[in-house]
C-alpha cells in the first residue's frame, strides 16, 4: 500500500494486491497534474499500447474549495474509459471492472447528473425547444447527439461502482477498508497497513494549476485577440483552448477553462477588469473555471445563446446540488441569437451551432474600424468535416434537414476572416485542420491540440503562445486612464471632479512581476491605485497573503496618519499603478471629506481588506460601501450573537457556531457567522455563542449579496459547517 501526494488537497492511493489504484480529491485538470507526476504512464500489453492511471476516485466531501470545484470526474472518467481502455471493445483493459467512485451518497449523486450533463449536455428534444430551438431542429440535433452517445446516454450507474461512505466504515474490492475519520480525512486499511489521507485546503489555499505561464504585458486596444490557451484537456504543458478579446479597452473571455485566474494573472489581467465571458459549451475543459469568474466584486456579463446557456447552467446545478435560480446573482446574463449580429456594447457579435455531443456554438466577432469591418473567429470544439457527413447526410434517418444542417455548418466554418481560430484536435468529436486547407482567412491559427502539429497542419494554419496578441484595431486612446479615473469616481462618489482630476494628473507606472511595491514598516511617501493586474498582500505575522484587483488603493491610512506600512505589497504580476504622492492625497482629503471620519472608515476599510472573506478581489470602492452600512458592537463572552438579515465578523474576540447543539465551527478575529442571510434570504438557523469579549460588525446581508465573491466563500463556509453537522448526526445515531 503506497500513498504519494500528487498536489495540494490530492493524493494517490496505489494497492496492487488488491488491484485498486485510487485517485483522492478531484479537482479541475487532476489528470494532467498525474501525467505531470508520472502516475499516468504507457504500457503496451499484447501488442496494445494505452496508458496507466487510476481505476477509483475517491471525491471530496465538499463540492468547492478555495473557490474552485472539488469533484471534476469528466477527464478522469473518460481517461479510465478510453485512453486506458476500460470500455473500449476488445481492449485488454475491458475485463469488465468498472470505475469506482468512493465518497458521501449526496456528492455521488451529485457526479451522476453532472457527468451525464458533462457528456451529454441537454437530455432530451423537450429541453432544446425549451431552449428556443424550433420542434424539428431540436430532434435533429437529439438524432445527432445520439450517435454520438452510441445509441442512448447512459447513467453513471451504469458504467461506473459506488461505494457510500456516509456510515463512516465502508468495503471496497481486494479486502481494502475505507474509513472516513472527519470531514475530507479518510483512511484506507488492508492486511494490517493503513495509510491516511486528507482532502482539506488549508484556509486560504487554492488548488495548484499543473500548467504555470510566463509572465506577459498586454495592451488594451481597440480591438485585438489575446491567446490565452492552445490545447486540450490532455496537454499537461499548455492550458486549454480559450482567447481573450480586448474592445475599447474593455476585456472579455472566451470560454472559462481550469485555472483560468492563474492563465489571466499571468497576462496582467485580475478578474475585476472582466467585462463579460462568451461561452461556446460545457465540457470540463472550457467550463471547470465558470466558479473562478465569481470570485469579483462585480456580476461578469455572461453572453451566450440560450441554447448554451440551459446546458450550462444544468451542469453548474448539477456539479453544485443547487436550483439553477442561485446562480442568477452570481452573473448578468445576456442571451445570444442565432444567426444574426448581435450588439454587445459596440463589439458584435454571431453565434453559429456546432453540431457536438454536447449544445455547443461557435462565435464570430466583429468591430468597425478606419478601414472597415474587422472578423475574429473562434471556433471551439467542431465537428470533423467527415462525421458531420457521416451523421447528416449518410445516415439512414436523413432528412431535408439533415442536408440543411449540414450545409448551413460547412458554410459557417469556412466563413473568410481576419482571424480565425480552430479546433484541430481531431478524432471523431474534434475539428480536423486539413478541413481548411482550402479556407481563405487571412490568418489561421490550429489550437485544441496535445503537443506538436502534424508537417501538414503546419501548412495550413500557425501555432499561437500563450499571450500572443493578435491586434486587429490600433487604439488612440489611453483606455488605463480611463480605467483609473472609473475607479476613483467609485472610491469617492462625494469628490469633486476637479479634486479626482488632479490625483487622475499623477504618473501611472508600470511594475514588473515580482517587485515590491510597498515594504511593511517603511515610510509611506505615496498613495497607490491599482489600474490593472494583480497585487499580493502579505503579512506573514498575521498570516494574510491575498490577492488585490484593480480598483484597489493601498497607503491611504498612512498618508493620513504618517504611519509606517503595517502590510507588505508586492506585484504578482505586470501591474499598473497611478503614483499620488502622499501629501496631494491627504490635501485631497481634507477638501472632500471630515479626516477623522475618512481614518476610522479606512481603519475599518484596512481590518476588512485582512479577512479571508472580504480580503480577495474585492475592490477599495465596495470596501467603502460595506464600511459605510455596518454597525458594530462589543459582545460579552457568554451572550449570544443576534440574528437577523446581517452577517456578523468577528473584529475582535471569539465565539462558538452551533446547530441544534452540536458544535459545527469556532470563529476568531475575522470569522463570520449568519452567512444563510446572504444566499437563503433569512435569518441564520445556526447559533453564535461568544466565548470571548470582544468587537463584532454586523453588515448587512444586501451589501454582500451584490458581492459574488463573498457569497461564494460565503457558501463554501455553510456547506462545511453543514457537513459537520451531519457527520455528527451520524455519529449520535
Amino acid at each position: 500500500m503506497e500513498r504519494i501526494e500528487v498536489t495540494r488537497g490530492v493524493w494517490y492511493v496505489r494497492i496492487p494486491e488488491a488491484g485498486i489504484w485510487i485517485l483522492c480529491g478531484c479537482p479541475p485538470d487532476v489528470v494532467k497534474h498525474l501525467m505531470r507526476r508520472g502516475l499516468i504512464g504507457n504500457e503496451t500489453r499484447d501488442g496494445v499500447s494505452y496508458e496507466t492511471g487510476p481505476n477509483a476516485i475517491l471525491l471530496s466531501d465538499v463540492a468547492v474549495q478555495g473557490g474552485a470545484f472539488c469533484n471534476m470526474a469528466e477527464f478522469p472518467l473518460l481517461q479510465m474509459f478510453y485512453r486506458q481502455g476500460m470500455s473500449v471493445p476488445g481492449h485488454v483493459n475491458n475485463t469488465g471492472r468498472k470505475p469506482l467512485f468512493i465518497g458521501l451518497r449526496n456528492q455521488i449523486s451529485a457526479q451522476s447528473a453532472y457527468i451525464s450533463r458533462g457528456t451529454f449536455g441537454l437530455e432530451s428534444a423537450a429541453e432544446i425547444e425549451a431552449a428556443g430551438i424550433k420542434g424539428d431542429v431540436a430532434r435533429e440535433i437529439m438524432r445527432y447527439k445520439t450517435l454520438f452517445a452510441g445509441g442512448s446516454p447512459r447513467a453513471l450507474g451504469e458504467i461506473a461502482d459506488f461505494a457510500p461512505t456516509d456510515s463512516g466504515t465502508t468495503e471496497l474490492p481486494g479486502g481494502v477498508v475505507v474509513v472516513r475519520k472527519s470531514l475530507n480525512v479518510y483512511s484506507f486499511r488492508r492486511g494490517g497497513e493503513e495509510v491516511e489521507v486528507d482532502l482539506n485546503l488549508a484556509p486560504g489555499e487554492t488548488y495548484e494549476s499543473p500548467i504555470h505561464p510566463d509572465s506577459h504585458r498586454v495592451d488594451l486596444d481597440y480591438f485585438s485577440v489575446i491567446h490565452s490557451g492552445e490545447g486540450n484537456g490532455w496537454d499537461k504543458d499548455r492550458s486549454c483552448m480559450a482567447s481573450v478579446v480586448v474592445f475599447q479597452g474593455r476585456i472579455y473571455l472566451i470560454d472559462t477553462g481550469p485555472y483560468v485566474l492563474d492563465s489571466l494573472t499571468a497576462l496582467g489581467i485580475s478578474v475585476n477588469e472582466i467585462e463579460g465571458i462568451f461561452h461556446t459549451h460545457a465540457h470540463d475543459d472550457h467550463f471547470a473555471g465558470l466558479t473562478s469568474l465569481v470570485r469579483t466584486d462585480h456580476r461578469i456579463k455572461y453572453f451566450a445563446t440560450p441554447l448554451v446557456r440551459s446546458a450550462v447552467m444544468k451542469k453548474l446545478s448539477a456539479v453544485m446540488s443547487l436550483p439553477e435560480s442561485h446562480f442568477a446573482n452570481s452573473f448578468e446574463f445576456h442571451d445570444l441569437s442565432f444567426g444574426k449580429w448581435n450588439d454587445v456594447d459596440g463589439l458584435e457579435v454571431q453565434p453559429f451551432l456546432s453540431l457536438h455531443p454536447v449544445e455547443t456554438t461557435i462565435l464570430f466577432f466583429r468591430a468597425l474600424g478606419p478601414s472597415g469591418y474587422k472578423t475574429y473567429a473562434h471556433l471551439a470544439d467542431i465537428p470533423p468535416f467527415s462525421v458531420l457527413k457521416s451523421y447528416l447526410l449518410d445516415a439512414p434517418a436523413r432528412s431535408p434537414l439533415s442536408e440543411r444542417l449540414y450545409e448551413n455548418s460547412i458554410r459557417s466554418l469556412l466563413m473568410p476572416v481576419d482571424l480565425k481560430k480552430i479546433d484541430a484536435g481531431g478524432g471523431n468529436i474534434h475539428g480536423r485542420a486539413s478541413d481548411f486547407a482550402e479556407d481563405s482567412s487571412a490568418k489561421i491559427v490550429l489550437s485544441h491540440v496535445s503537443g506538436d502539429l502534424d508537417p501538414a497542419d503546419k501548412e495550413i494554419g500557425s501555432s499561437a503562445s500563450f499571450g500572443l496578441q493578435d491586434s486587429l484595431i490600433d487604439s488612440r486612446v489611453d483606455y488605463q486612464l480611463r480605467a483609473a479615473e472609473r475607479h476613483l469616481a467609485a472610491h469617492y462618489p462625494e469628490a469633486s471632479a476637479q479634486d479626482l482630476g488632479m490625483l487622475l494628473n499623477c504618473p501611472a507606472i508600470r511594475i514588473n512581476t515580482g517587485h515590491v511595491i510597498l515594504r511593511k514598516g517603511s515610510e509611506c511617501a505615496f498613495t497607490y491605485l491599482v489600474v490593472n493586474g494583480v497585487v499580493d498582500m502579505i503579512d506573514t505575522e498575521d498570516g494574510i497573503q491575498h490577492m488585490l484587483s484593480s480598483g484597489t488603493m493601498i497607503g491611504e491610512v498612512n498618508a493620513l496618519t504618517g504611519e509606517r506600512a503595517s502590510r507588505t505589497y508586492r506585484a504578482r504580476s505586470y501591474v499598473t499603478l497611478l503614483q499620488i504622492p502622499a501629501m496631494l492625497f491627504s490635501e485631497f482629503a481634507q477638501r472632500n471629506y471630515d479626516i477623522s471620519e475618512m481614518h476610522h472608515l479606512l481603519e475599518v476599510e484596512l481590518f476588512l481588506q485582512g479577512t479571508r472573506l472580504f480580503g480577495e478581489m474585492v475592490s477599495s470602492a465596495v470596501h467603502i460601501r460595506m464600511t459605510r452600512a455596518l454597525k458594530s458592537e462589543v459582545l460579552r463572552a457568554g451572550s449570544t450573537v443576534p440574528t437577523g438579515e446581517h452577517i456578523v465578523v468577528a473584529r475582535t474576540g471569539a465565539a462558538r457556531i452551533l446547530i441544534d447543539g452540536a458544535e459545527v465551527d469556532i470563529i476568531g478575529p475575522g470569522g463570520v457567522y449568519g452567512e444563510e442571510s446572504v444566499f437563503f434570504g433569512r435569518p441564520s438557523l445556526m447559533s453564535a455563542q461568544v466565548t470571548e469579549t470582544g468587537e463584532f460588525l454586523s453588515i448587512p446581508a444586501e451589501t454582500a449579496r451584490n458581492v459574488p465573491i463573498v457569497e461564494w466563500k460565503l457558501l463554501e463556509i455553510y456547506e462545511r459547517r453543514i457537513t459537520r453537522f451531519g457527520s455528527a448526526r451520524e455519529r449520535i445515531s
